[in-house]
């Protein structure tokens, strides 16, 4: 066999047809409702407590702050009402004293200086109101509660939430090992060192950067039906989506809070849908899928990730690849002389490369080849050469990297389908035009309110962004932006489909993957168009839209929505 035919038998191993696809989507759905009843489910499917998501018309000065790994993000967003924001930012790196500190006020005063760092620089005039209005006042609490600032708390470390501000730690990890922090709630640490500093502050709600992708996407969206799902396929991958309240009965059982608002009948749940099918039941698996698993950090969990996210794309490949390169019967960059290689030089790998390296091949180097259209694939070989050390493949080299690089990314994305359709169908949403959601009828109003004149679908939100004082133009993508490229954006194909505005199922996603892989929402709808219960018509109503900032102008958001639910001892203002 040629090297070519040797790379296609390769990449043939990771084809994940119709079949294999309605079969993931069936165990989806089943994990779906078996992590709604119970507690240690394959897939988590956690309550978020946010039973509201914004229409595009709410205004306000929020705060938000982000701890996810060695930075701490601090932010403030103005809401404009008109699906428009800007935000103020700063980002500090965490002492590396301080991710091991003895004890976790250490941290956590650590934190609460930066925010009042911030608001000093950037809300200087707001904050020393504050300070002479406290001065004047008999208790320091006195202050009337609109001149709190509210705040979204994005921590990216396992919690177990039980209430929308509340949350207590399980472990930590990302190189941060505060043993007295571990079972603690980390939105009452932090507000209790912001009280210490006097800062007029309030932790509204602890906040999941999925759960923010979907508020950030419904905020700045223009449509009537409100975002159902919000998902990240970047690094990592996940997703949240709008569930009714009486599908989550484990609640009942649950520890936590119950002062949230039930009016609307619906939460959102955060899936962890990385952990979807760990036992393996349907997932596709190659020998490269499983020799990655046992060399990870966690084998046996995470199966989902591991085929579908950034993180472990580029091992895939490099684990593909090895395979034909170190078979002395397959000449993969190798020539037995000058002549039988197309630019007349003879191929070899630097002992260095990247290709015996675990993990040191990034999916941007999927990207590139993917995106390489070039008829001697000219682009591929300089990225081999530049990125794997690999000097003067040859044009065939070219073509069996780029035959394995479209099955990886494919499977990837019919994958990433899955979970998508499994939404999309257990949710209901096909079979309600014009359905009611938590924010169908503030859409419509919102919608109304905003004298937005034209076609909606191509809409382009933007707001304006400052960092160290520096204002760049932060473009709050929506659904029109997703055509770039020179490739039809879904809402692009929406409107030329005719699908209205009532029927659009509104799906917000983030993440290097879905954005800037060549390709990867096409395969992702083709997938869609392949599963019978959604097929080409229900795959023309789907609309998926880029949504920014999860952490950012979602944390604010979700702030928002928690300032907005009264415990149930309070009388509601009218």
């Amino acid at each position: 066999m040629s090297i070519l035919q040797e790379a296609n038998r390769v990449a043939a191993e990771f084809e994940y047809g119709p079949e294999s696809l309605n079969k993931g989507v069936k165990e989806f759905i089943r994990e779906m409702d078996e992590g709604l009843q119970k507690q240690g489910a394959t897939m988590s499917q956690i309550p978020t407590y946010v039973t509201a998501v914004p229409n595009g018309t709410e205004k306000g000065l929020y705060l938000a702050v982000d701890l996810g790994g060695t930075n701490f993000r601090v932010c403030s967003i103005q809401l404009h009402g008109n699906t428009t924001f800007s935000l103020t930012q700063s980002k500090v790196a965490i002492p590396r004293e301080l991710m091991v500190a003895k004890t976790s006020k250490q941290l956590f005063s650590f934190l609460a200086k930066q925010i009042e760092i911030f608001l000093k620089t950037h809300h200087n005039d707001h904050f020393e109101a504050h300070i002479r209005r406290r001065k004047t006042m008999s208790s320091s609490d006195g202050y009337r509660d609109e001149h709190i600032f509210r705040l979204g708390f994005t921590f990216s470390f396992p919690v177990n939430q039980i209430g929308i501000n509340r949350g207590t730690l399980i472990r930590w990890t990302k190189g941060f090992d505060i043993d007295d922090a571990v079972g603690k709630d980390v939105c009452a640490l932090l507000q209790e060192e912001l009280d210490a500093l006097h800062l007029p502050v309030k932790v509204a709600a602890l906040v999941n950067d999925t759960v923010g992708t979907l508020m950030a996407r419904s905020y700045t969206s223009p449509g009537k039906t409100g975002t159902l799902l919000g998902a990240i396929f970047g690094t990592g991958t996940n997703g949240a989506y709008v569930e009714k309240l009486d599908k989550i009965t484990k609640m009942a059982s649950m520890e936590g809070s119950t002062e949230y608002d039930k009016s609307t009948g619906q939460m959102i749940v955060n899936t962890e849908w990385g952990s979807f099918d760990n036992p393996l039941s349907v997932l596709p698996n190659t020998p490269y899928d499983n020799d990655l698993d046992k060399e990870s950090v966690n084998p046996g969990i995470q199966m989902f990730e591991k085929r579908v996210s950034g993180m472990f794309l580029g091992e895939i490949l490099r684990r593909a690849m090895l395979s034909l390169a170190k078979d002395p019967k397959i000449q993969l960059f190798r020539d037995e002389n000058s002549s039988s290689n197309d630019i007349h030089s003879t191929t070899s790998i630097a002992d260095d490369s990247a290709l015996y390296k675990q993990w040191a091949i990034d999916t941007s180097f999927l990207s590139i080849v993917e995106g390489d259209q070039d008829s001697g694939l000219r682009i591929t070989r300089q990225a081999l050469e530049k990125d794997l050390s690999v000097h003067a493949a040859s044009i065939e080299d070219a073509q069996a990297v780029k035959s394995i690089v479209a099955a990886v990314g494919k499977r990837a994305a019919r994958l990433s389908a899955v979970a998508i359709g499994a939404i999309v169908i257990s949710t209901g949403k096909l079979h309600s035009s014009s359905s009611t959601s938590i924010t169908q009828e503030a859409k419509a109003g919102g919608q109304a309110a905003r004298d937005h004149k034209g076609n909606h679908i191509a809409e382009v939100a933007k707001g304006s962004t400052k960092q160290n004082d520096t204002s760049i133009i932060d473009e709050a993508q929506s659904a029109g932006q997703a055509a770039r490229d020179g490739k039809a954006g879904s809402a692009i194909e929406a409107a030329a489909s005719n699908v209205s505005e009532d029927d659009v199922i509104d799906i917000g996603v983030d993440g290097s993957v879905v954005e800037y892989y060549p390709g990867f929402e096409d395969h992702i709808r083709e997938a869609l168009r392949e599963i019978p219960e959604i097929g080409p018509k229900g795959e023309k109503r789907i609309r998926i839209g880029i949504a920014k900032d999860g952490s950012g102008v979602g944390a604010a958001l979700i702030a928002l929505v928690a300032g907005k639910v009264k415990p149930p001892t309070e009388p509601s203002q009218s």
